[in-house]
């Protein structure tokens, strides 16, 4: 009797097989918990209501708006939306726990303020986020078996790339090979069907997949980053804490400029519609930090940030455009793993 030989073709499949076989349900978890994800803002928005305010006249100074809130904690930030209907949004750290600060809508026009409600799905939106990450175990015991599972994904795509293509040599291979495999017989038994929208599917959603699993590993081994940091060329999560802290250079008898006149600068240097985020200085020494969205654009993760001196001079215009492109690959890993880079 003859020994069929061991091919390498048979040896993709081996590992295509087993590898999903051992880590299905774990991809399973990931895979649903991310589509959950990815459109949270969107489901919770079902569950929340809109606040908007009457534009009467003016809107009322930034600093008269600090000044309002300072007594719910340190106020660290103002988001200003576009759309004058829509109220400020600022970010006061309540107490030593509150690192990333609570938010508080501001009716610019009027001064009043509330603090925003708890939305019904916090809970559970926080359960998928430990269960994608982290399985719901101990951070140093889930994270390891993500990735793991993540570099089993990967493999399972490439592989699934190799085994989709007919088993004919390349100089062979014509269209009437090629074109089963774009297309489900839906009029096959269920097996046959079964089969199609797993290698069609499959080969339809690869490239999204394997670019899911790339970028996804960066949250899971720091090696991953650092060797992902080096391959870019520029650091992965460089943005992280703000960056540097950048000192006043500005005479100290020199008056300070208003927030009013921050947002002129940065409305002559960013002339385009989207959302302002300002950090509001602690103390004499700290400068006026801009953040300026794409939100309207079709890129919308992108960020032009200014620096500008409490004289108002401009120290820094960083335009997201101008940047290299290994720098906003970096900067947008998240967006590319969400697949929310263009909206």
């Amino acid at each position: 009797m003859k020994t069929k030989k061991y091919t390498l073709r048979k040896f993709i499949n081996d590992v295509h097989l087993w590898l999903g076989i051992g880590s299905g349900i774990v991809l399973l978890i990931i895979c649903l918990t991310g589509t959950v994800l990815t459109f949270e803002q969107e489901i919770k928005g079902l569950f929340a209501e809109e606040i908007t305010v009457l534009p009467t006249r003016n809107a009322l100074p930034i600093e008269n708006l600090t000044k309002s809130l300072s007594n719910e904690g340190e106020v660290l930030r103002v988001s200003i939306n576009p759309d004058n209907t829509k109220p400020y949004a600022f970010s006061v750290k309540t107490n030593n726990e509150d690192r990333r600060g609570t938010t508080y809508f501001v009716d610019q026009y009027s001064g009043t303020f509330t603090k925003a409600a708890p939305n019904v799905l916090d809970g559970f939106f926080m359960t998928m986020f430990k269960l994608h990450r982290w399985l719901l175990l101990d951070i140093a015991i889930g994270r390891p078996i993500v990735g793991i599972s993540t570099i089993l994904f990967l493999i399972l795509s490439i592989t699934g790339i190799v085994l989709w293509f007919p088993k004919k040599k390349l100089k062979k291979l014509k269209w009437k090979h090629l074109k089963p495999g774009f297309k489900i017989a839906w009029r096959a038994k269920w097996k046959r069907v079964n089969h199609d929208l797993h290698v069609t599917l499959g080969f339809y959603t690869a490239i999204f997949l394997i670019i899911m699993s790339l970028t996804g590993l960066f949250w899971s081994f720091e090696w991953y980053k650092d060797a992902g940091s080096a391959v870019l060329g520029t650091p992965v999560f460089a943005g992280r804490g703000g960056g540097p802290k950048i000192n006043s250079k500005a005479p100290k008898n020199t008056k300070q400029i208003s927030f009013e006149d921050v947002l002129k600068i940065t409305q002559n240097e960013l002339a385009f519609q989207g959302t302002t985020e300002l950090q509001i200085p602690t103390d004499q020494t700290e400068i006026f930090s801009v953040k300026k969205y794409h939100d309207q654009d079709f890129f919308q993760t992108a960020v032009d940030e200014l620096k500008i001196d409490r004289d108002g001079t401009l120290i820094s215009k960083q335009i997201f455009s101008e940047k290299p492109l290994n720098v906003q690959i970096a900067s947008s890993i998240k967006a590319i793993h969400m697949g929310t880079i263009y909206g």
